[in-house]
Protein backbone atom coordinates (compact mmCIF):
# COMPACT_ATOMS: atom_id res chain seq x y z
CA UNK A 1 0.00 0.00 0.00
CA UNK A 2 2.76 2.42 0.97
CA UNK A 3 4.68 1.68 -2.21
CA UNK A 4 1.59 2.16 -4.39
CA UNK A 5 0.85 5.56 -2.84
CA UNK A 6 4.47 6.61 -3.29
CA UNK A 7 4.21 5.51 -6.92
CA UNK A 8 1.04 7.56 -7.37
CA UNK A 9 2.86 10.63 -6.03
CA UNK A 10 5.82 10.04 -8.36
CA UNK A 11 3.58 9.52 -11.40
CA UNK A 12 1.47 12.56 -10.57
CA UNK A 13 4.57 14.71 -10.14
CA UNK A 14 6.07 13.47 -13.43
CA UNK A 15 2.79 13.96 -15.30
CA UNK A 16 2.51 17.50 -13.94
CA UNK A 17 5.99 18.43 -15.18
CA UNK A 18 5.40 16.89 -18.61
CA UNK A 19 1.98 18.48 -18.99
CA UNK A 20 3.31 21.83 -17.82
CA UNK A 21 6.07 21.72 -20.40
CA UNK A 22 3.67 20.70 -23.15
CA UNK A 23 1.22 23.50 -22.31
CA UNK A 24 3.94 26.13 -22.40
CA UNK A 25 4.51 26.68 -18.69
CA UNK A 26 8.05 25.28 -18.81
CA UNK A 27 9.72 22.63 -16.69
CA UNK A 28 9.52 24.82 -13.59
CA UNK A 29 5.72 24.82 -13.76
CA UNK A 30 5.53 24.22 -10.00
CA UNK A 31 8.11 26.87 -9.14
CA UNK A 32 10.43 24.41 -7.41
CA UNK A 33 13.73 26.01 -8.39
CA UNK A 34 15.36 27.02 -5.08
CA UNK A 35 15.40 30.76 -4.43
CA UNK A 36 15.75 32.82 -1.26
CA UNK A 37 12.23 34.23 -1.49
CA UNK A 38 10.72 30.81 -2.13
CA UNK A 39 12.54 29.36 0.86
CA UNK A 40 11.12 32.20 2.93
CA UNK A 41 7.67 31.41 1.53
CA UNK A 42 7.87 27.85 2.80
CA UNK A 43 9.33 28.75 6.19
CA UNK A 44 6.87 31.53 6.94
CA UNK A 45 3.93 29.53 5.61
CA UNK A 46 4.84 26.47 7.65
CA UNK A 47 5.54 28.33 10.90
CA UNK A 48 2.47 30.57 10.63
CA UNK A 49 0.23 27.60 9.90
CA UNK A 50 1.70 25.40 12.64
CA UNK A 51 1.41 28.19 15.23
CA UNK A 52 -2.18 28.88 14.16
CA UNK A 53 -2.95 25.18 14.51
CA UNK A 54 -1.38 24.94 17.97
CA UNK A 55 -3.31 28.02 19.14
CA UNK A 56 -6.55 26.54 17.79
CA UNK A 57 -6.03 23.31 19.71
CA UNK A 58 -4.94 25.33 22.73
CA UNK A 59 -8.25 27.20 22.76
CA UNK A 60 -10.11 23.91 22.40
CA UNK A 61 -8.18 22.33 25.29
CA UNK A 62 -8.69 25.39 27.49
CA UNK A 63 -12.42 25.73 26.85
CA UNK A 64 -13.19 22.03 27.29
CA UNK A 65 -10.81 21.59 30.25
CA UNK A 66 -9.37 18.69 28.30
CA UNK A 67 -6.79 16.29 29.60
CA UNK A 68 -3.78 16.03 27.29
CA UNK A 69 -2.29 12.56 27.35
CA UNK A 70 1.24 12.03 26.05
CA UNK A 71 1.61 8.71 24.28
CA UNK A 72 4.80 6.68 24.00
CA UNK A 73 6.01 7.92 20.63
CA UNK A 74 9.26 6.99 18.91
CA UNK A 75 11.15 9.09 16.38
CA UNK A 76 10.43 6.39 13.79
CA UNK A 77 6.69 6.75 14.39
CA UNK A 78 6.99 10.53 14.12
CA UNK A 79 8.87 10.47 10.82
CA UNK A 80 6.54 7.81 9.40
CA UNK A 81 3.49 9.91 10.27
CA UNK A 82 5.21 13.10 9.06
CA UNK A 83 6.02 11.46 5.72
CA UNK A 84 2.41 10.27 5.38
CA UNK A 85 1.23 13.83 6.07
CA UNK A 86 3.70 15.41 3.64
CA UNK A 87 2.80 12.89 0.94
CA UNK A 88 -0.92 13.55 1.31
CA UNK A 89 -0.29 17.30 1.15
CA UNK A 90 1.82 16.98 -2.01
CA UNK A 91 -0.77 14.79 -3.74
CA UNK A 92 -3.55 17.26 -2.95
CA UNK A 93 -1.45 20.23 -4.05
CA UNK A 94 -0.55 18.55 -7.33
CA UNK A 95 -4.21 17.76 -8.00
CA UNK A 96 -5.76 21.07 -6.99
CA UNK A 97 -2.98 23.68 -7.26
CA UNK A 98 -0.83 22.31 -10.06
CA UNK A 99 -0.83 22.72 -13.80
CA UNK A 100 -4.63 22.45 -14.06
CA UNK A 101 -5.03 25.54 -11.87
CA UNK A 102 -2.55 27.41 -14.05
CA UNK A 103 -4.47 26.35 -17.14
CA UNK A 104 -7.79 27.53 -15.71
CA UNK A 105 -6.19 30.83 -14.64
CA UNK A 106 -4.82 31.30 -18.16
CA UNK A 107 -8.33 31.12 -19.63
CA UNK A 108 -10.56 32.46 -16.85
CA UNK A 109 -8.26 34.64 -14.76
CA UNK A 110 -6.75 34.21 -11.31
CA UNK A 111 -9.83 34.91 -9.19
CA UNK A 112 -12.19 32.55 -11.02
CA UNK A 113 -9.52 29.86 -11.09
CA UNK A 114 -9.00 30.14 -7.33
CA UNK A 115 -12.74 29.91 -6.68
CA UNK A 116 -13.07 26.81 -8.87
CA UNK A 117 -10.10 25.23 -7.10
CA UNK A 118 -11.58 26.02 -3.68
CA UNK A 119 -15.00 24.61 -4.54
CA UNK A 120 -13.60 21.36 -5.92
CA UNK A 121 -11.29 21.08 -2.91
CA UNK A 122 -14.30 21.40 -0.61
CA UNK A 123 -16.26 18.77 -2.55
CA UNK A 124 -13.26 16.43 -2.50
CA UNK A 125 -13.12 16.51 1.29
CA UNK A 126 -16.70 15.32 1.58
CA UNK A 127 -15.37 12.01 0.32
CA UNK A 128 -12.04 12.01 2.13
CA UNK A 129 -13.75 12.88 5.44
CA UNK A 130 -16.65 10.49 4.81
CA UNK A 131 -19.39 13.00 5.65
CA UNK A 132 -21.86 12.31 2.82
CA UNK A 133 -25.44 12.43 4.11
CA UNK A 134 -24.66 14.50 7.22
CA UNK A 135 -25.75 17.93 5.94
CA UNK A 136 -24.45 20.10 8.84
CA UNK A 137 -21.11 18.31 8.76
CA UNK A 138 -20.96 18.60 4.96
CA UNK A 139 -21.48 22.36 5.19
CA UNK A 140 -18.84 22.69 7.89
CA UNK A 141 -16.28 20.63 5.96
CA UNK A 142 -17.04 22.46 2.70
CA UNK A 143 -16.52 25.91 4.23
CA UNK A 144 -13.40 24.98 6.22
CA UNK A 145 -11.64 23.13 3.41
CA UNK A 146 -12.99 25.47 0.74
CA UNK A 147 -11.49 28.50 2.48
CA UNK A 148 -8.26 26.57 2.91
CA UNK A 149 -8.31 25.66 -0.77
CA UNK A 150 -8.88 29.30 -1.70
CA UNK A 151 -5.90 30.35 0.42
CA UNK A 152 -3.65 27.66 -1.09
CA UNK A 153 -4.75 28.53 -4.64
CA UNK A 154 -3.96 32.23 -4.26
CA UNK A 155 -0.67 31.35 -2.55
CA UNK A 156 0.32 29.26 -5.56
CA UNK A 157 -0.85 31.58 -8.33
CA UNK A 158 0.46 34.80 -6.76
CA UNK A 159 3.90 33.33 -6.02
CA UNK A 160 3.96 30.94 -9.01
CA UNK A 161 5.54 28.42 -6.69
CA UNK A 162 4.58 25.42 -4.56
CA UNK A 163 6.63 26.56 -1.57
CA UNK A 164 4.06 28.79 0.14
CA UNK A 165 0.95 26.61 -0.35
CA UNK A 166 2.81 23.47 0.68
CA UNK A 167 4.19 25.23 3.77
CA UNK A 168 0.73 26.48 4.75
CA UNK A 169 -0.91 23.12 4.10
CA UNK A 170 1.78 21.04 5.80
CA UNK A 171 2.06 23.16 8.96
CA UNK A 172 -1.61 22.82 9.87
CA UNK A 173 -1.90 19.16 8.88
CA UNK A 174 1.25 18.15 10.74
CA UNK A 175 -0.01 19.75 13.94
CA UNK A 176 -3.47 18.23 13.54
CA UNK A 177 -2.52 14.72 12.45
CA UNK A 178 0.85 14.05 14.07
CA UNK A 179 0.83 16.21 17.21
CA UNK A 180 -2.83 16.16 18.26
CA UNK A 181 -3.89 12.87 16.63
CA UNK A 182 -6.78 14.42 14.64
CA UNK A 183 -6.81 12.45 11.42
CA UNK A 184 -6.96 9.10 9.69
CA UNK A 185 -3.74 7.86 11.31
CA UNK A 186 -5.44 7.62 14.68
CA UNK A 187 -3.50 7.99 17.92
CA UNK A 188 -0.13 9.70 17.50
CA UNK A 189 1.81 11.90 19.94
CA UNK A 190 -0.85 13.67 22.04
CA UNK A 191 -4.38 12.60 22.90
CA UNK A 192 -6.88 15.33 23.78
CA UNK A 193 -9.69 14.13 26.06
CA UNK A 194 -12.30 16.90 26.59
CA UNK A 195 -13.93 16.95 30.03
CA UNK A 196 -16.90 19.11 29.01
CA UNK A 197 -18.76 20.22 25.88
CA UNK A 198 -17.37 23.16 23.96
CA UNK A 199 -20.65 25.07 23.82
CA UNK A 200 -22.27 26.83 20.87
CA UNK A 201 -20.53 30.18 21.30
CA UNK A 202 -17.01 28.76 21.44
CA UNK A 203 -17.81 26.33 18.63
CA UNK A 204 -18.61 29.35 16.45
CA UNK A 205 -15.49 31.18 17.69
CA UNK A 206 -13.20 28.27 16.79
CA UNK A 207 -14.93 27.87 13.43
CA UNK A 208 -14.41 31.56 12.63
CA UNK A 209 -10.84 31.38 13.91
CA UNK A 210 -10.07 28.63 11.40
CA UNK A 211 -11.49 30.48 8.39
CA UNK A 212 -10.18 33.96 9.27
CA UNK A 213 -6.86 33.96 11.12
CA UNK A 214 -4.51 32.01 8.84
CA UNK A 215 -6.09 33.30 5.59
CA UNK A 216 -5.62 36.86 6.88
CA UNK A 217 -1.98 36.18 7.80
CA UNK A 218 -1.44 34.71 4.32
CA UNK A 219 -3.09 37.70 2.64
CA UNK A 220 -0.94 40.11 4.67
CA UNK A 221 2.22 38.16 3.87
CA UNK A 222 1.45 38.14 0.15
CA UNK A 223 0.98 41.93 0.25
CA UNK A 224 4.34 42.43 1.98
CA UNK A 225 6.22 39.59 0.30
CA UNK A 226 8.31 41.41 -2.29
CA UNK A 227 9.52 43.94 0.24
CA UNK A 228 10.93 41.33 2.61
CA UNK A 229 14.20 40.85 0.76
CA UNK A 230 16.83 43.52 1.26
Amino acid sequence: MEMSVNLILLLLFSATLLLGKRLGFGWDVLGLKPETLRSMDFLIGFVASAVAGVLCFGILIWQTEARVITNSYSSFQFFTAAWWTLRSVLIEELLFRGVLLLLIARHLGVHKACIISAVTFGFYHWGSYGVFGDIPRMLEVFVLTGVGGLMFAYAFLLTRSFYLPVGLHLGWNLVSVVVFSEGPLGMQWLEVAPQQDLGLFMTVVIFLYQIIVLPWVTWYYLKQRKGLLW
